[in-house]
């Protein structure tokens, strides 16, 4: 009987690479977003969802934790990097760095729960799929 290929049978990129192909595209479409329209928006929201998905995919096995803590971790480091530059884009513009990450996390969380809900279970269906 021949075994049919998973999607998820083909990660085979080390964790480093996975990570930096995460942040270059959260960056990409923070840029983007706010290239078209001022703000980051549900634009950004539908990458962040499918960048959660690819990594989970593309990543090997040994590197699952890695993408397993990667989601939050991205958004919060993209949001703190948009905060030096350009609060006004998550938040409004008189907050500071920290309360502009705050607001940002806050008012894109259902995009941060989906997406990191999203990857663990992808990584929990590649890791009983492997067994």
């Amino acid at each position: 009987m021949s075994h049919t290929r998973a999607i998820w049978d083909d990660g085979r990129e080390p964790g480093r690479a996975v990570v930096a192909l995460g942040v270059a595209v959260a960056l990409s479409a923070i840029v983007v977003n706010v290239a078209m329209v001022g703000r980051v928006t549900m634009f950004f929201d539908l990458w962040f969802v499918l960048l959660c998905l690819g990594v989970a995919l593309l990543v090997r096995e040994s590197d699952f934790f890695t993408v397993g803590v990667l989601p939050p971790l991205i958004m919060v480091g993209s949001f703190t990097v948009l905060a030096f530059d350009r609060p006004e884009a998550i938040a409004s513009a008189q907050d500071g760095i920290v309360q502009a990450v705050v607001s940002g996390l806050a008012h894109h969380s259902v995009a941060l729960v989906c997406g990191y809900a999203l990857c663990l279970v992808t990584l929990f269906a590649r890791q009983r799929a492997a067994r």
